[in-house]
């Protein structure tokens, strides 16, 4: 039955206006309550400046890029 109703919706929603169809896509988009673009920069941001902080008072060991990716290499034969 809710496939039927979906169905009835999507084929009701194609016969509107294109600027009305985005209209509603923004509006059911926004409804699901995702992140934003900018929710997710502020994060990754704030994701950056955590792991600076942390350099910085010296609480992570740092490793060369080399280092990491020839261990790759090694363990996956590549």
């Amino acid at each position: 039955m809710t496939t039927m109703i979906g169905q009835k919706v999507f084929d009701d929603a194609l016969s509107l206006p294109a600027d009305v169809r985005v209209s509603l896509i923004e509006k059911l988009i926004n409804s699901l309550n995702l992140p934003t673009q900018a929710e997710i920069n502020r994060l990754w941001a704030a994701e950056a400046e955590g792991r600076i902080a942390q350099i910085d008072a010296g609480e992570v060991k740092l490793i060369p890029g080399e280092k990491v990716f020839s261990a790759i290499r090694k363990k996956y034969r590549r």
